[in-house]
């Protein structure tokens, strides 16, 4: 062989075979070798430190180590030095939620390029550092350890700063005067700071200060203090002031506790979606919430509360399911959530948090992504987006009558095409083994584009399994699917159908007839195509948008092809995604002209899907 084309074979390829951050891997390796940490990491020599290892991301030529993620991996004692230190390009660190203790790394100074740094719930005492040396820092989150001592002036030179946690430690002093424009969101409570809020930060919420031991600047030290010029009063009229003071005392104690007392008995009513009230999260009996047990947020999240800020918010029921009661919450600084409170939670705590990580990775259009949970022994909460349209089901089939806007065609293959792919996207985690597990309207919103987006993944893994006959109420369940924890990715698809065919119909997949009879939405359709009762198939209000029936038939047929009661035999999800895509896209090309267009296309078409899927195939 020539030898040129050889040395060329050999500069071609050869940057390829090498391109390994050496040194990152080295610092890493020395790190996870001198921390103790009770989860395993797949960290070896002898795998690729950018394409392999557990929570390390690397540049795009793999030649550094830009980011490192470890949350809740059970990392203990301080961090070792020379370590950590040595990954010079590294821009995002996050070691929150561990047991990490001692001081905060001094050679951390190293780091120029940090962007990122999440270092909360752990075990950090002593002061805190000099963060001037950090100019690019814009996220920092050093709350719930231990610092003491002042917050260093330093911190106003931190220009990119937009986020900034140092509360539920024991820093003392006064608040530094800390005027950067770029800071959007900053929380310094709990802490045991003194003196006054400096007007540079007076535009946050006074959560952002409670629990400190600050002053008002209009406080008068002397307001209280008796005037030398105030005339004595006579013993009757001091005994009368007693006695009407401790009259009036008496009243309003008396008022107080009717009070709070009709407030305790009313704390756990649950309104109902048709009457809608301000309800508390806070349970009737208070709960000793402690430090190990706390509300966890999901990296990248950037909302500013605590578990307090949550629970006093306040909230209005949602809707109740299977799985708990979910609450919108309106906090103090305007921001809004949705708080799922789960009940039969069987899992541990352990296995608990691990489901929550996972869910917590996911991050896609199409998916509702979580941004916090809690997790207590009487107490389990998960905290996601608020979407103000409401769920499909509300659209769907709330208020039907006159006066309501009825949910268009367009909307409707939108919400289709949309849960398809967050359903495939979750599907494709995990190796592709994550399933949903609870696919349903109620758990399906609209998202800034119009398109759905599915929630509440995964949580049929935490919960205790459900006995048949209440598990197939919702009438979304796979005739397969016998315990709710064990749900697959092709009862996922059956529900998916369910929720086509919901779409189609605007019938709910369980509902009852005039006669009080019930009807499965499933088993309807399929009597309906059998018997060609074209009318009967659609919902009513889709008959007033024109050329869509070509549409509607092709959502059928593969509503149809997802209900099947043998799993093998229905479609996966990434293949149902290109379907429903080509729905609106195929039509577009092949529309035929109204002259040439048969009237009785619809039912041709409905009559031959039901000779695609035999009765015997679909699931009752």
């Amino acid at each position: 062989m020539n030898p040129l084309f050889i040395f060329l074979l050999a500069g071609a390829i050869f940057p390829f075979i090498i391109a390994e951050p050496v040194q990152d891997k080295q610092a890493l390796l020395d790190f996870l070798q001198h921390i103790h940490h009770s989860r395993s990491l797949n960290w070896s020599r002898e795998t690729s430190v950018c394409n392999n290892w557990i929570g390390v991301t690397c540049n795009s030529d793999h030649s550094r180590v830009i980011a490192l993620r470890l949350p809740g991996v059970g990392l203990r004692g301080p961090i070792p030095a020379n370590t950590l230190s040595r990954l010079s390009a590294v821009e995002i660190i996050s070691l929150r939620s561990n047991g990490i203790s001692g001081s905060f790394p001094s050679d951390f100074a190293q780091l120029k390029n940090l962007t990122t740094l999440y270092l909360h719930f752990n075990n950090f005492s002593a002061t805190l550092p000099d963060f001037s040396v950090w100019n690019n820092l814009t996220i920092l989150d050093l709350s719930n350890n231990g610092f003491n001592g002042s917050i260093p002036p330093s911190v106003s030179k931190l220009t990119h700063l937009t986020i900034l946690n140092l509360s539920n430690n024991s820093l003392s002093g006064d608040i530094p005067d800390i005027n950067i424009p770029s800071l959007q969101q900053l929380d310094l409570a709990n802490n045991n700071l003194t003196g006054i809020v400096p007007r540079s930060l007076e535009r946050f919420p006074s959560w952002a200060f409670s629990g400190n031991n600050l002053s008002s600047k209009n406080s008068l030290p002397n307001a209280h203090q008796p005037s030398k010029k105030a005339k004595k009063l006579g013993g009757p009229s001091v005994l009368g002031i007693i006695i009407g003071g401790s009259v009036l005392l008496f009243v309003l104690v008396a008022l107080l506790m009717i009070r709070c007392h009709s407030m305790k008995e009313k704390e756990h009513e649950f309104p109902t979606q048709s009457h809608k009230k301000e309800v508390s999260l806070k349970k009737k009996a208070s709960e000793n919430h402690d430090k190990n047990n706390r509300l966890v947020f999901f990296e990248g999240c950037n909302l500013a509360f605590d578990l307090e800020d949550l629970l006093r918010a306040s909230a209005e029921v949602l809707g109740k399911g299977a799985f708990g009661v979910t609450y919108k919450a309106a906090l103090e600084d305007a921001t809004t959530v949705a708080v799922k409170r789960l009940k039969e939670v069987t899992s541990g705590k352990r296995e608990f948090e691990q489901q929550m990580e996972s869910l917590g990775c996911i991050k896609h259009d199409n998916v509702s992504g979580l941004r916090a949970y809690y997790y207590s022994k009487d107490e389990k909460l998960v905290v996601h987006d608020y979407y103000n349209q409401g769920s499909v089901s509300a659209l769907l089939h709330g208020k039907r009558g006159e006066g309501r806007r009825p949910l268009d065609w367009e909307t409707r293959l939108r919400i289709a095409i949309g849960a398809a792919k967050g359903i495939s996207y979750i599907h494709a985690q995990n190796n592709g083994k994550l399933v949903h597990g609870n696919i349903k309207a109620s758990n399906i919103f609209l998202n800034s584009e119009g398109y759905g987006c599915v929630s509440d993944i995964g949580l049929a893994a935490v919960m205790s399994p459900m006995p048949p006959p209440a598990m197939r109420a919702a009438g979304y369940r796979a005739p397969e699917v016998t315990d709710t924890r064990k749900a697959t990715q092709a009862s996922d698809v059956y529900s998916y159908g369910v929720l086509l065919l919901e779409l189609l119909t605007g019938k709910s997949p369980i509902h009852a007839t005039g006669g009080d009879e019930i009807v499965h939405l499933v088993r309807w359709v399929h009597s309906v195509v059998r018997e060609e009762w074209t009318a009967e198939v659609f919902d009513v209000e889709l008959l007033q948008y024109p050329n869509i029936e070509e549409e509607m038939v092709e959502m059928l047929q593969i509503g149809m092809s997802c209900v099947v009661r043998i799993p093998e035999q229905r479609p996966k999800m990434s293949v149902l995604v290109k379907m429903m895509e080509g729905i609106r896209r195929a039509n577009m090309e092949n529309q035929p002209s109204s002259e040439t267009k048969p009237e009785t296309s619809a039912s041709t078409q409905i009559r031959h899907a039901a000779e695609i899927v035999p009765s015997s195939s679909i699931s009752a």
